[in-house]
């Protein structure tokens, strides 16, 4: 009797486990996967008058995507004004923790969040440079998200010296 009702434990046991088990993987696999390299698409961007945007331009280049579960790293390529070619590689921990990264402008803070549903990524990022003798500070909040398996748009929000900027840029998978 007490085997009957080990082994009746037991089954029991097993198909909960494999009724809950596509329930948690569903959960994992539900976040949007940015990997991959992306082309900029100027024609489906809106990057606004770029005048006013203290100098910086936001958007363009393009950038190869690579993503764990834990971690978004970002290799970007730009040509600068000069016409030089300049890749910088940012990580972006994926767990609400902050980020630390270091570029020729200096160090930023970036926090990465998901939206509740998983189909959008939040990056808030805080950069703080000397510019003329004094200290300032620069937000940016990026927001990704996939519109179709292979184009990302990624709508940034940035504070200026001129006021909130706010521009879209589509990248297209390559």
């Amino acid at each position: 009797m007490k085997r009957n009702v080990a082994l009746q434990l037991i089954s029991v046991t097993v198909v909960l486990t494999f009724l809950c088990m596509p329930v948690s993987l569903n959960a994992q696999g539900s976040k949007a996967n940015f990997s991959g390299k992306w082309a900029f698409n100027e024609s489906k961007s809106n990057l606004g008058d770029q005048s006013q945007g203290g100098g910086f331009r936001m958007g363009g280049g393009n950038f190869t995507a690579t993503q764990d579960a834990n971690t978004l790293t970002v290799e970007s390529t730009r040509t600068t004004q000069d016409g030089q070619t300049m890749t910088t590689t940012s990580k972006y921990t994926l767990d609400g923790k902050v980020s630390i990264n270091t570029t020729g402008r200096g160090e930023s803070k970036s926090t990465a969040t998901w939206s509740a549903d998983g189909k959008s990524l939040t990056i808030v990022t805080t950069r703080t440079f000397e510019r003329d003798g004094q200290s300032m500070e620069m937000k940016t909040t990026e927001v990704w998200s996939l519109t179709s398996p292979t184009a990302l748009s990624i709508v940034r929000t940035m504070n200026t010296p001129n006021g909130e900027r706010k521009t879209t840029s589509v990248y297209d998978k390559q």
